[in-house]
């Protein structure tokens, strides 16, 4: 039995932008048993279209979904666990946590020193520039989230800052390829959660700067610059109205772009050593990250020249209907490759759950497999 809080497809349908399209090109959009077979394989899927892939896979796997049934607590009891939702209690000898890592904004704590007279807003309520105050808008995180955002709002009129922390720069194309081919194809995605020196870290990673365009665009800091975002360091605190940004911008532009480095010089060696150098094209590199003359340090949120911060500060999962011990610290699932530290309980759709690849919708696939492996094993298990 599969439990949605809303209709099929629901964080696609309410929690995203209105011009948001996946970072994936559609050939890799692909779920258990339903590949890509549409017109456009090297296109990237509108919101609306996510949904329809997400409809249509619950009815090709013919899924006993039951929607409109929000989940309330999870607890254990002798025989396993009782599931209580908005429509009555479930007893199950399994559990599958399948709810995201990313239900609510991480918006920093900081956010509580903004004036009260500059609008805030999550790129999770976010729907297009219109649905902001006018004026200019500081858009804090230059993820992929952040680089969309600051994107589209300098192309419709707004002034625009961009507070910039640690970051993955990528190129939407490299050698006549998406990057994201060359992820998959050398194997980066294969890359499995016990092979890691700091597995935390790279659970952590924030989303590479990247959007899915038509024109197959990178959207990186250099573009963004040549837009007209203003680019500021990363945004340390808000003291007496003003936000107060790190420096060492340089900094961090160098390692962003010595790591894009490795990275092409990997994709490079792997085309090497497959002998497919003659199917792409020359290896090409890119010019290092401009750092503006004098950025600034601070700015005055009670200027006027701000109406709005816009979070662009990712997402932390939602366990508090979870009434299992089985957080950490820090808020987060205790799981080895998907199985959780409680007899019967599992987990899927978490960064890196098994590979690199986890991240993504094309990899549930292996990982459902090996979860279900292992739950199946649970099941076979004398009582």
């Amino acid at each position: 039995m599969v439990l949605e809080r809303g209709d099929v497809g629901q964080s696609w349908r309410t929690e995203r932008w209105d011009s948001l399209r996946l970072l994936t090109p559609n050939w890799l959009n692909r779920l258990p048993g339903l590949p890509y077979d549409g017109p456009d394989p090297d296109g990237y899927l509108a919101m609306s279209e996510v949904v329809d892939l997400v409809e249509r896979f619950a009815k090709v796997s013919e899924a006993p979904v039951r929607t409109q049934t929000a989940v309330t607590s999870v607890r254990r009891t002798d025989a396993g666990y009782r599931v209580a939702t908005s429509d009555g209690e479930i007893d199950a000898r399994t559990v599958v946590v399948a709810s995201g890592a990313f239900n609510r904004p991480a918006v920093p704590a900081v956010s509580a020193g903004v004036p009260s007279s500059v609008h805030q807003a999550t790129a999770f309520g976010y729907r297009n520039p219109a649905s902001l105050p006018e004026g200019g808008v500081l858009v804090v995180g230059a993820s992929a989230s952040g680089v969309q955002l600051a994107a589209e709002l300098v192309r419709s009129g707004r002034p625009v800052t961009l507070a910039v922390g640690e970051h993955v720069r990528m190129p939407r194309t490299y050698r006549g390829r998406d990057v994201l081919w060359w992820m998959d194809a050398s194997g980066v995605w294969d890359e499995r959660y016990d092979s890691f020196d700091d597995l935390d870290r790279a659970r952590r990673l924030p989303s590479p700067q990247l959007v899915g365009t038509a024109a197959r665009a990178t959207l990186d800091l250099n573009a963004l610059s040549e837009l007209g975002v203003e680019l500021v360091g990363r945004l340390a605190m808000v003291r007496d109205g003003k936000a107060l940004f790190s420096g060492g911008l340089k900094n961090v532009f160098s390692l962003a772009d010595l790591k894009l480095e490795r990275l092409l010089d990997s994709f490079d060696a792997y085309a090497t050593a497959s002998g497919r150098d003659a199917e792409v094209g020359q290896p090409e590199r890119f010019p290092p990250t401009r750092v503006p003359g004098t950025p600034r340090w601070q700015l005055d949120l009670g200027s006027g020249e701000i109406s709005t911060v816009l979070w662009a500060t990712g997402g932390r999962a939602d366990y508090s209907w979870l009434d299992v011990d089985v957080l950490d610290g820090k808020g987060r699932l205790r799981h080895d490759g998907g199985v959780v530290d409680s007899p019967g309980l599992y987990a899927l759709g978490l960064p890196v759950l098994r590979r690199r690849r986890s991240t993504f919708l094309h990899g549930v696939d292996d990982d459902a497999r090996a979860v279900v492996e292992h739950l199946a094993g649970h099941l076979s298990a004398p009582r």
